[in-house]
């Protein structure tokens, strides 16, 4: 058994053989899944290599660029790329191995060539981007419009993600008090099945998107590399002609994905939305308060003014009626006088007529009188002329048999009595 060394001893070892083994310098072609500047000036960086389907890593190093060495490079750089050095890229650095006893291996970094342009991760998405572009829908959900009111949130992340919960207390504890209704619709936000697990989420809210105003997807925290799950064609496309607006709090304040680009609104964490969600539905409270305001306001004046104009076709009404009743009692007089004075001419002519129809009454029921009198006279005087005793007198007589005057004398047979009537007295005969 060998002698135990000490970490340091062992660190050092390690140190003196990489010294020993290794050429100063080496030009190193890699992806930048991190870059950062710190408050020293120093800029530290990871490089990775990934598999050849960009799905898995396959190596990953710490490096750093002193303040020194990057205040020179980074200038350059940018000038020659148009664009600072950030996650994404891939870059050809000359770096030299360094290891020490108490920070371990990392890769310093010396010099960069500007002409190796941006990595695999930066080329994917600019080809997803391109072929969005040309499909015409990388900019259909930007285009959807917000409703005035975001409080109906359909949210994708991890249920168990420190950001879903500082993104759920930040809403339900904001300083205006407002309601927010949430529905987490979970999804895998590191990995493999990343793409699978959201798209299914987006499936979910899909069948029910009448319940909600928008679609928050955040992840927060975890490395930059593991971002790069979040860049895939299907994934992008699926949020880009999704109906709802979606707000992707998914990076660090340094990153950015192809689901940013395509998001309706792009913000960096999981708070940051919900303080764009809390400033959205606090200036609908403001509109509301303000049209309420507006129109309390012009209500009032309207009140005022109707107000104001009662009073008016008040004082005109009193008017107009008092004028009204003075000419309605001098028409009611007029009409009365006009009435009266009809009344009594037509009192005047009907009593006339009266008069004239009693008198022509009279004189026809006199002349009536006198006909019927005439006529009972006439009557009278045939009554007289046709008077059975009258007739008897002028040497006239009358048969009976049995009471019933007899009319022909085939009514007779012998041995009949009959009785005949004289003017004086009457004969009993028998018929023989």
């Amino acid at each position: 058994m060998t002698q135990p060394i000490t970490l340091y001893e062992l660190n050092s070892l390690v140190r003196n053989t990489l010294d020993s083994s290794l050429d100063e310098t080496y030009w190193l072609q890699a992806e930048l899944s991190e870059a950062r500047l710190a408050s020293n000036g120093h800029f530290y960086v990871e490089f990775v290599q990934k598999n050849k389907q960009g799905t898995g890593l396959l190596a990953r190093a710490k490096g750093a660029i002193w303040s020194s060495t990057y205040q020179l490079l980074a200038p350059a750089f940018e000038r020659t790329t148009g664009q600072s050095l950030r996650a994404g890229l891939a870059v050809s650095v000359m770096v030299s191995v360094s290891f020490h006893e108490l920070y371990g291996y990392t890769l310093v970094v010396n010099d960069i060539d500007p002409d190796y342009t941006l990595g695999d991760m930066a080329r994917r998405r600019r080809e997803i981007l391109l072929r969005l572009e040309e499909e015409g829908i990388l900019n259909d959900n930007k285009e959807l419009i917000m409703p005035p009111s975001l409080n109906r949130i359909a949210v994708i992340s991890s249920a168990t993600a420190a950001g879903f919960g500082d993104f759920c207390h930040q809403l339900w504890h904001n300083e205006h008090h407002l309601r927010f209704h949430l529905k987490l619709f979970p999804a895998i936000m590191q990995g493999a099945r990343v793409e699978e697990s959201i798209l299914q989420a987006l499936e979910n809210i899909l069948s029910e998107n009448k319940l909600w105003d928008a679609v928050v997807i955040i992840r927060g925290g975890g490395a930059t590399s593991d971002l790069s799950d979040f860049d895939t064609y299907l994934l992008a496309a699926a949020c880009a002609q999704f109906p709802l607006p979606i707000l992707t709090g998914i990076g660090h304040e340094r990153d950015e994905t192809v689901l940013d680009h395509v998001a309706h609104t792009s913000l960096k964490t999981p708070t940051a939305v919900a303080a764009f969600l809390i400033a959205h539905q606090h200036q609908a409270l403001n509109q509301v308060l303000l049209c309420q305001q507006q129109i309390t306001a012009l209500t009032q004046h309207i009140l005022a003014t109707q107000q104001e104009h009662m009073e008016q076709l008040k004082r005109s009404i009193t008017f107009g009626a008092a004028q009204t009743i003075r000419e309605g009692a001098f028409i009611l007089q007029q009409n009365s006088l006009r009435l009266q004075g009809a009344s009594l001419d037509r009192c005047r002519k009907e009593q006339q007529r009266q008069s004239l129809i009693q008198i022509k009454l009279h004189q026809a029921l006199s002349n009536r009188i006198a006909a019927e009198k005439n006529k009972l006279q006439m009557l009278s005087l045939r009554c007289e002329a046709m008077n059975p005793e009258r007739i008897l007198q002028q040497g006239y007589s009358l048969t009976r048999i049995n009471g019933r005057i007899v009319k022909n004398a085939h009514e007779l047979k012998p041995g009949d009595e009959i009785i005949t009537q004289l003017a004086e007295g009457q004969v009993h005969s028998v018929v023989k």
